[in-house]
C-alpha cells in the first residue's frame, strides 16, 4: 500500500509561501499533531553539523517545528547523540558547544538541547529488535524515554551508505558510540600499499590509534580499528579501501536494523521531515561542506521513513547534476546521482531492507502542497 509523502517546492511569491510557512503547512498536512499527546516529551532528532560544516538544517527551520509541537501541548527538546569518531561532537560538552555555535541556541529554537547518550556516550538503553544481525540494539536513553519524536533530516550523499536521510538519521543518529561501532562492524578498512604516500593523515585522525606508519606506508590494525571511516575521508590518494561488495550491503542492513530499534515503543508517534537543500556528496559529520551535486529541490514530510527516503531519492535523481560538483557521471536528469558520486555503493539496499523488516513501504503517493 502506497504511503503518503507531502512535498513542497521552493518557489515563493509572498510571505505565505516562505520556507517557514511551508514547514508549518507540511507539519499540518502530514498529520503530525495527531502523533503528539498532551504533555508529551517530544524529541526533535536533528544533526547539529560537525564544526566547519554548514550543510545542516537551518535552526530557524527547526524553530517552526518546535512552535508547532508547543502549540499541540507537548514539550519539545532538540537532540542528537555523540560521535564514534574524534571531532567537535565526541562528548556532550563539545557537542553542545558546537550546536550553540551553529545557531541552535534556546533564543533561536526555543527548546532545550539534550545529548541523548550523555556526557561520554554512556547513557544507553538496550532495545529488543530480534532481527537478522542484532537481537538487541543500543539507543541513547533519552531518545528511548521520549514519548514521541519528529525526525528532521538533511538529505545528502554518504561515503559508506550512498545517501543519508531519515533512516540513517534514526540509525547512526540515535545510537551512542557503542551502537555506532556495532553498525560499522561489517566494514574493515585496509591500506592499498601501492597508492599510499605515507602522509600520515590517517595516523593523525584515527581516534583509537589503529593506524600507524611503517616506513613510508600506512598500516591499519584490524584488531584495534573501530571502522569509523575517518581515515578514508582524509586520505588524499584514496589509498584506504573496503571490500565494497561484501561489507557495504551488510553495513546497510545493520544500520537499518538500528533505525528500526530507534522507533520501537513509539508506534504511530513519529513524524519525519526531509530537507532537500544543499544536497552535498558527504554527510554533515565531515568538517566541511562540498558543493551540492544537484540544485535545491524542496521539503518533504511523512509518517513513513521508507517512503520519505524513497521519494527524496527519486526527486534528487530527476534533477540535472551540477557541473563542477563531485559527480563523476550520471549528470543527466533521471540518472542515479548517488551512484554517480559513490559508484561502489547501492544505497537503495537500505530501502529494500527497511521495507523487508517492516519499517515502511517504498511505494508512495507524492502530494504537493
Amino acid at each position: 500500500m502506497a504511503s503518503k509523502v507531502y512535498f513542497s517546492d521552493l518557489r515563493a511569491k509572498n510571505p505565505y509561501e516562505s520556507k517557514i510557512s511551508k514547514i508549518q503547512k507540511l507539519f499540518d498536512k502530514a498529520g503530525f499533531v495527531e502523533l503528539l499527546g498532551a504533555e508529551d516529551l517530544t524529541a526533535i532528532k536533528i544533526h547539529f553539523g560537525e564544526y566547519g560544516n554548514d550543510g545542516y538544517i537551518n535552526p530557524v527551520f527547526v524553530r517552526q517545528v518546535v512552535d508547532k509541537i508547543r502549540a499541540a501541548g507537548a514539550k519539545p527538546f532538540i537532540t542528537d547523540t555523540n560521535t564514534l569518531y574524534s571531532g567537535s561532537r565526541h562528548n556532550a560538552v563539545d557537542h553542545l558547544t558546537t550546536a550553540i555555535e551553529h545557531g541552535f541556541d534556546y533564543s533561536v529554537v526555543r527548546a532545550p538541547l539534550i545529548i541523548s547518550d550523555g556526557l561520554k556516550s554512556q547513557n544507553i538503553a538496550e532495545v529488543d529488535i530480534r532481527q537478522k544481525h542484532f537481537k538487541t540494539v543500543k539507543i541513547g536513553s533519552d531518545i528511548v524515554e521520549a514519548d514521541s519524536m519528529i525526525v528532521m533530516s538533511h538529505f545528502k550523499g554518504h561515503i559508506m551508505a550512498g545517501f543519508g536521510g531519515a533512516i540513517k538519521n534514526l540509525a547512526m543518529g540515535c545510537a551512542p558510540a557503542a551502537g555506532k561501532k556495532d553498525q560499522h562492524y561489517p566494514t574493515s578498512p585496509h591500506v592499498v600499499e601501492e597508492k599510499c604516500i605515507g602522509c600520515g593523515n590517517c595516523v593523525e585522525i584515527c581516534p583509537v590509534g589503529a593506524a600507524s606508519l611503517e616506513g613510508d606506508v600506512s598500516r591499519i590494525n584490524p584488531g584495534v580499528c573501530i571502522s569509523c571511516g575517518q581515515c578514508m575521508e582524509v586520505c588524499p590518494e584514496n589509498a584506504i579501501d573496503l571490500n565494497w561488495e561484501q561489507d557495504i550491503p551488510e553495513f546497510l542492513e545493520c544500520m537499518t536494523e538500528y533505525a528500526c530499534g530507534a522507533v520501537i515503543g513509539k508506534e504511530n508517534r513519529v513524524g519525519y521531515i526531509n530537507f532537500l537543500l544543499k544536497i552535498t556528496p558527504d554527510c554533515d559529520c565531515v568538517p566541511w561542506s562540498d558543493a551540492p551535486i544537484v540544485p535545491d529541490i524542496g521539503i518533504l514530510a511523512s509518517t513513513d521513513p521508507v517512503a520519505l527516503d524513497q521519494a527524496s531519492y527519486d526527486l534528487v535523481n530527476r534533477q540535472k547534476g551540477l557541473v563542477g560538483s563531485a559527480l563523476h557521471c550520471n549528470h543527466e536528469a533521471g540518472a542515479d546521482k548517488f551512484k554517480g558520486t559513490w559508484p561502489k555503493i547501492d544505497g537503495t539496499h537500505q530501502l529494500e531492507y527497511a521495507e523487508l523488516i517492516g519499517m515502511g513501504s517504498r511505494e508512495y503517493e507524492l502530494i504537493e502542497i
